[in-house]
């Protein structure tokens, strides 16, 4: 006989956004809301700063290309 064990399960934790990385979410001509991340240059953690927003950027793009093509890492073809 097995015995039921009911509780959360610890998934992996979570990266969040570094202290001074900022985000405002403002409106471009268009209308369209648009995330702008600013990062502070003598940040002693510039380096991870940097790569938290170039992972958010791209992660952005493979949605963006996945949603045109079909397909993640493949660029759409220009007409």
């Amino acid at each position: 006989m097995t015995k039921v064990v009911v509780g959360k399960l610890a998934g992996p934790a979570k990266e969040g956004k570094p202290g001074s990385v900022t985000e405002r979410r403002v409106a471009d001509a268009e209308g369209k809301i648009r995330i702008i991340r600013t990062l502070d240059i003598g940040s002693p953690s510039f380096g991870d700063d940097f790569l938290y927003v170039f992972k958010k950027n791209v992660a952005k793009a493979r949605r963006d290309n996945k949603r045109v093509t079909g397909v993640a890492d493949v660029a759409p073809t220009k007409r």
